[in-house]
């Protein structure tokens, strides 16, 4: 039972956590939502960073990677990254 707590134990404390899904108002994101999508349910992030590019190519054309940054709400801020305009991570972190 121990053995079998321990992943979710350090996650919890590691205070970053990936979530599949957010909750903006009474709306939902999910990863592989479209930036407009996010936009439109989320509202204008607070903060938006171009992280850099894919090191490969998809379809023949590399892929943007860029992090929005919403909150802190609750004192936690919601951190999505998008690959090629889709939501590809959501992670959650306490605000410092």
């Amino acid at each position: 039972m121990i053995r079998s707590m321990l992943p979710l134990t350090l996650m919890l404390l590691s205070g970053l956590t990936e979530a599949g899904t957010l909750r903006c108002g009474s709306k939902l994101v999910n990863e592989g939502d479209r930036a407009f999508e996010v936009e439109r349910k989320c509202g204008e992030p607070a903060h938006r960073d171009l992280v850099g590019y894919t090191g490969g190519y998809s379809g023949g054309r590399e892929l943007v990677i860029e992090e929005w940054v919403y909150g802190p709400n609750n004192g936690m801020l919601s951190i999505l990254t998008f690959q090629g305009n889709r939501l590809t991570r959501i992670e959650t972190k306490r605000a410092d």
